[in-house]
């Protein structure tokens, strides 16, 4: 069985169909051409490489606090999704039911765009999450992350850090932020996915700067907590990307076919509940 045919769970990928759900008036960025991505398509994608699950990330870009267009996926694709919702950090526990009964398992916090000013008072949030079975899938980029790390280390949810903390290009393995990211392994309740190499690294495809980041990140979490993810449809990426390569990239990185198994089937299976 080649890598492509390998059951896999994809653990970061969004939907954008301005088409029957028009964006938010006052989003940042608006995706457009190849960027917009009806769960149609996405669906011939998870066929053409034995994706079997997935789970689908409300974007910052197009929707905002609107998940209406993630929850219709959802619904759409039955028990092959599970979704992560874009939510204000003051949320009530009602409102997280009523995205739990729809499909969702956690909430995004996208420092990235938002800073990390905009969650530092979440601390009840995570506390209603962790109360819930319900996940933060965390994306950070550079030193951001040590800023947060007091929130996460007193919280007890499970969190995802998307695209494997988006270190700075060229800083190396030792900058504070992924430091504080490789010390978060030891809690046993976050994990991290491989994912997003464009936002990074400072190379084209295939990204062969990104691998000291890689290999630190699967000795300190190991496969059990690591977690492959396509990103698809590659917003903002700076060059035309598809999932092949980027699961060819995964072979080269782990040969052993057991290895891939864990990292695309059996401990996403195990996190996210498929």
């Amino acid at each position: 069985m080649g890598v492509f045919d390998e059951p896999k769970i994809d653990c970061h990928f969004h939907v954008l169909d301005p088409a029957r759900f028009p964006y938010a008036p006052d989003v940042a960025y608006r995706p457009a051409g190849q960027e917009i991505s009806p769960i149609e398509q996405y669906l011939q994608v998870m066929d053409a490489y034995g994706i079997r699950h997935a789970l689908m990330v409300g974007p910052n870009s197009g929707y905002g606090l609107d998940n209406r267009c993630l929850l219709d996926a959802v619904a759409h694709g039955g028990v092959r999704f599970k979704g992560i919702a874009v939510v204000r950090p003051d949320i009530d526990r009602d409102a997280l039911l009523a995205l739990r009964a729809g499909g969702v398992i956690g909430v995004a916090f996208n420092a990235t765009v938002l800073g990390t000013a905009y969650y530092l008072n979440a601390g009840p949030l995570l506390r209603t999450l962790a109360e819930l079975d319900m996940l933060v899938s965390l994306q950070v980029e550079g030193d951001q992350l040590v800023e947060l790390l007091p929130l996460i280390e007193r919280s007890e949810v499970r969190v995802l850090i998307d695209h494997a903390g988006r270190p700075a290009a060229g800083k190396g393995v030792e900058q504070a932020g992924f430091q504080a990211l490789l010390g978060l392994a030891k809690t046993g309740r976050v994990a991290v996915k491989l994912s997003g190499h464009q936002k990074f690294s400072a190379l084209p495809p295939p990204y062969d700067d990104t691998r000291p980041y890689l290999n630190a990140l699967l000795d300190a979490f190991t496969l059990d907590a690591c977690l492959w993810a396509s990103d698809w449809p590659f917003l903002r990426a700076p060059q035309r990307l598809d999932v092949g390569p980027l699961l060819r990239g995964v072979e080269r990185l782990l040969p052993d076919a057991n290895d891939r198994r864990k990292l695309f089937w059996d401990t996403p299976q195990r996190w996210l509940g498929f």
